[in-house]
């Protein structure tokens, strides 16, 4: 049995495609390609996101609800290809969710330096 989260695992998946052949991986195409083929794709997933989130009929509430939930995973994967990229975990990420756990988001954002 694996005790990793799934975001645990898909940052192992996402190490190994470092050493993979761009043309046999997505993702290790996207490596190959640099950071501004993959912030072009996490550009491309937000739209879509807000796309699925807002062009909803609401004549099959469901069925828009899948689609934002499938556009919201393209997002976050993108975005952990983005962080792999980088040497970052989603580990660091859970762990800034847990530090503002908690924290009014006033408050957390009048913490900023840059605001």
């Amino acid at each position: 049995m694996n005790d990793k989260t799934i975001l645990q695992q898909l940052d192992d998946v996402l190490e190994a495609r470092k050493s993979e052949a761009a043309d046999k991986s997505y993702v290790a195409s996207l490596y190959a390609k640099g950071t501004e083929k993959i912030l072009k794709k996490i550009q491309e997933e937000s739209l879509e996101v807000a796309m699925a989130a807002k062009d909803h009929d609401h004549s099959n509430l469901e069925k828009d609800k899948e689609h934002l939930i499938y556009e919201v995973t393209d997002l976050w994967f993108h975005s952990l290809v983005l962080l792999a990229h980088k040497d970052i975990s989603s580990d660091a990420i859970t762990e800034e969710f847990q530090r503002r756990f908690g924290l009014s988001g006033h408050d957390e954002k009048a913490s900023r330096s840059d605001s």
